[in-house]
């Protein structure tokens, strides 16, 4: 019975992976693609990249994290992706720079995209994430050390020293996303009735958070 069964069991699992390849419509990839190329700088004026003849040294080098950016609530965040850098074009990676004065935080958000690892460069920040069990981890990380926040999961920074504190943070996308959870829910258009119920307020509560986060007070 066994050795008559091992050849049709033997089929079914190739027949099986066979047909599944091929009838996928499209593969998901969970990261940016290889490059089939050393580089590929943008050309402005096609979807190709620029020839090699004239791109110089400088292409590679950008100067504009060497300070902070404009700050918004004692926060302030430098995106460094192919939008201002476009080296960065096919590479799989990008970088932001946060600043924050004493007091500031980075608001609970996440990046659907990537993966990030923070470098602290300076001051002292509590700093974690939530995985999708709802546990917390977090803590006090200060100048030299690393944390790293899995892909698309909830985590959030606050400067919790008496100095201003800088972290660099580098992603293994090229276009991360960011997804800020204040703004994504009172600075969208998603029901108020639905807020309402959703966190237990009143409809003036949920007023008062889409005029701060940027939406009006529907009539």
């Amino acid at each position: 019975m066994a050795i008559t069964m091992f050849p049709k069991i033997t089929l079914f699992i190739a027949t099986f992976i066979f047909y599944s390849t091929i009838n996928q419509p499209s593969l998901v990839f969970g990261s940016d693609p290889d490059p089939l190329q050393d580089y590929c700088l943008p050309s402005p004026h096609t979807h190709l990249c620029k020839n090699s003849s004239s791109i110089t040294v400088d292409d590679f080098v950008f100067s504009g994290i060497k300070h902070p950016g404009n700050f918004t609530n004692k926060f302030s965040g430098v995106p460094v992706s192919t939008t201002v850098f476009p080296a960065l074009n096919t590479l799989g990676m990008s970088l932001v720079r946060a600043d924050f004065q004493v007091g500031g935080i980075n608001a609970p958000h996440y990046h659907p995209r990537a993966t990030e690892v923070a470098y602290v460069l300076e001051g002292k920040l509590y700093s974690g994430f939530v995985d999708t069990g709802n546990k917390v981890f977090a803590k006090v990380i200060e100048k030299g050390e690393v944390m790293v926040f899995p892909r698309g999961v909830l985590h959030f920074q606050m400067n919790v020293g008496d100095s201003p504190a800088t972290v660099l943070g580098s992603f293994d996308s090229q276009n991360p996303g960011s997804v800020k959870l204040p703004a994504a829910l009172f600075g969208s258009d998603i029901d108020s009735e639905l807020l309402e119920k959703a966190f237990g307020l009143k409809s003036k509560e949920i007023s008062k958070l889409k005029k701060r986060f940027g939406i009006k007070k529907e009539e």
